[in-house]
């Protein structure tokens, strides 16, 4: 018997072991948001949830490949882009993302601009911005931190949605134009948080929620999955994903 169809998020991103960043924060984060994700990883990487030791981009050939795949059979509700690993692998998205709108007009596409982990290792081979310059003009929605929205030039992207975690005072406040929303600071420090907020809002535009609704209800979930991280070791606490009194 065939069962009901669910919502669809192509996913890019890398491969975090610790499960704290990544590719399996957005899957879990995607899950938990009732859609359903589309994994093709873009680097391995060497890293624990405090450290980036090494980043090893896959073949861009190969990741094309693997997303052609999916095209030919799969409906794509929205795409969520993490760490491309390298200029490479960019360009290919982008193909993909152009073939895609090419059918599909108005696909939203999130990216996470991702310039170097929380501690500044760097997550691509190269020059880490001149990698994601690809993917700007295409980014329906991009989500940097202060830090990643000073260092890029966002101009092309059609809405940037810039997270105040890594700012100062008792309040986290996120603006995406003249909307702006308001969080209480949370102690400690956490690994994945800024993959899980786009993969969430990915997640509610392949449902079909608006942009203003996307954006409320993923900064929501994000708020009580950080409110309720786990420990796995010393240092950064990982965003709990699965929220059981999570319902929207």
């Amino acid at each position: 018997m065939t069962g009901q169809g669910a919502a669809t998020v192509l996913v890019f991103a890398g491969l975090d072991p610790s499960g704290g960043a990544g590719i399996a924060a957005d899957i879990t984060a995607i899950a938990a948001l009732g859609a359903h994700a589309l994994p093709i990883v873009t680097a391995l990487t060497v890293q624990d949830h405090e450290r980036v030791h090494a980043v090893e981009p896959v073949d861009a050939v190969l990741l094309a490949r693997q997303a052609q795949a999916l095209m030919a059979v799969t409906r794509i509700d929205a795409v969520k882009i993490g760490i491309p690993g390298n200029r490479a692998n960019a360009e290919a998205i982008a193909a993909i993302i152009t073939m895609l709108r090419a059918r599909q007009p108005q696909l939203p596409v999130v990216l996470d601009p991702v310039l170097a982990s929380g501690h500044g290792d760097a997550l691509a081979r190269g020059d880490a911005r001149a990698a994601l310059a690809p993917l700007l003009a295409l980014a329906s929605v991009a989500t940097p931190n202060l830090g990643e929205a000073a260092a890029l030039d966002l101009a092309a992207c059609r809405h940037v949605l810039v997270t105040g975690g890594h700012g100062e005072g008792a309040d986290v406040i996120n603006r995406c134009g003249h909307w702006s929303w308001r969080w209480p600071r949370l102690p400690g420090a956490f690994h994945g948080s800024g993959c899980t907020l786009a993969a969430a809002i990915a997640a509610c535009l392949a449902r079909g929620d608006t942009l203003e609704a996307a954006l409320g209800t993923a900064q929501e979930y994000v708020h009580q999955s950080l409110a309720t991280a786990f420990s796995i070791g010393p240092g950064q606490s990982i965003p709990r994903r699965f929220l059981s009194t999570f319902t929207r």
